[in-house]
């Protein structure tokens, strides 16, 4: 009994190989080919290209709200004053401030005191949120202190404001100059509240990378906030900064218990969850779209072997006639299809890579040649479009486009090895 040849033989990748470079006569083979490969190496960088803004778009999004903002914060609900009005403010902020630093995994606890107002320079005029921080604090944003858009002198804080690159634009200042804030609740005085105008150097202008936070926020010294917004020995809030901002639940408790009783917390993941939920939903939905995208091209390859089954009815005959299994035949034609998909997928790989790795000058070409103002910071929050390779989004589109070439490889296949060899060679 003659001794069945191992799985994929030489001879087998041989036959193969002598199809797939298909004759002139036989170009319809060849142009299925073409369209098959082309198809999958463009569904695959489509993927691996998606992925990657996805992963980016998070990353930016994620990094710029935890280096400009607190990960966790700590504020009083409110108790009604003799007024009748409900007072948030916390009095011992201090005190408190320095029981929740010292929680395990919290790397910074600050008191702030916030307000909004009306900045004014040059006859412009602009709504600024105002925070009230210590300059050691402020200095330990990584948000808004390490980055290359930002300049002018921080040290000299306790003499000035910081200013966000959006509000200095929107007024036409810069370091240097000085602003006018404008705030409703001033001083008290026997006639009633009167509107309180101070003038302040700027000394700092930052951009921490989003659009919301550049065009809105100003800082500006701690005790000179409290004078400033009627807060003397109390503040608004405290801000909390934590080792694994991603991993909240396990100091949330710990930190509450420091803060005493009656004080609660609201974390960045409540300020943007449902933000951040919307894009998981979205990537989901990106991922399932492109991934029947993927099949498609892949089912390319499934018309291309059917007309290589059908020119090739003949050799199939006498390749069986001399002795060649349905086996061999079955992993010639497989060797075909999954060829064309594993070369698609590789180009397309490299295609994708290059794609996020190169996103920057490729989308400066893309704008010089729309002519400008292809990306609208005021309106995608974030100043350009982001990409983040990672190794699981490629190997996942990777994994996905050839286990499809691989499936949709077979069907033909089976066909062409289940071929009757008498009726191939009936008409010959």
């Amino acid at each position: 009994m003659a001794r069945q040849p191992a799985p994929f033989a030489p001879f087998e990748w041989k036959i193969a190989w002598r199809y797939l470079r298909a004759r002139r006569a036989e170009g319809g083979v060849s142009v299925m080919t073409w369209i098959s490969l082309i198809g999958i190496t463009l569904a695959v960088f489509a993927l691996i290209a998606t992925l990657a803004v996805r992963s980016g778009f998070r990353s930016d999004f994620v990094g710029t709200i935890l280096g400009a903002n607190a990960h966790v914060t700590v504020y009083n609900p409110g108790e009604i004053d003799a007024n009748g009005r409900i007072d948030r403010t916390i009095p011992n902020y201090a005190e408190m401030a320095a029981r929740v630093a010292g929680v395990a995994g919290v790397t910074r606890a600050a008191p702030l005191v916030k307000g909004q107002v009306m900045a004014a320079a040059q006859n412009r005029n602009a709504g600024v949120e105002v925070f009230g921080i210590a300059a050691a604090d402020l200095a330990a944003l990584p948000g808004i202190v390490n980055t290359d858009r930002s300049y002018g002198d921080l040290s000299r804080f306790d003499q000035g404001i910081a200013l966000g690159s959006g509000v200095a634009r929107e007024l036409g200042v810069t370091v240097g100059d000085r602003i006018k804030l404008i705030s409703p609740n001033g001083a008290r005085t026997p006639m009633g509240t009167s509107p309180r105008v101070n003038a302040y150097e700027v000394v700092y202008v930052f951009s921490a990378g989003r659009y919301d936070i550049d065009r809105t926020r100003a800082y500006m010294p701690f005790a000179e906030a409290q004078a400033y917004f009627n807060r003397e020995g109390v503040a608004d809030e405290i801000e909390v900064m934590v080792t694994e901002p991603e991993r909240l639940d396990r100091v949330l408790i710990p930190i509450l218990t420091a803060a005493g009783d009656g004080a609660q917390v609201w974390t960045w993941q409540d300020a943007s969850g449902g933000f951040l939920r919307a894009l998981e939903v979205e990537d989901n939905v990106m991922f399932i779209i492109l991934s029947i995208l993927v099949l498609i091209a892949t089912m390319n390859i499934v018309s291309g072997l059917i007309m290589l089954v059908k020119n090739k009815g003949r050799d199939i005959g006498i390749l069986r006639t001399i002795g060649l299994s349905e086996g061999s035949i079955l992993r010639v034609f497989f060797i075909c299809g999954a060829f064309t998909g594993i070369l698609g997928t590789l180009m397309g790989v490299v295609l994708g890579c290059l794609f996020a790795i190169y996103i920057d000058p490729i989308f400066s070409f893309v704008n010089f040649v729309m002519g400008g103002g292809v990306w609208d910071p005021a309106i995608r929050g974030i100043y350009a479009l982001p990409a983040e390779l990672r190794l699981a989004d490629v190997l996942k589109a990777a994994g996905l486009s050839l286990g499809l070439s691989c499936v949709v490889t077979y069907f033909p296949a089976r066909r062409a090895a289940r071929l009757n060899p008498v009726e191939a060679l009936r008409y010959e």
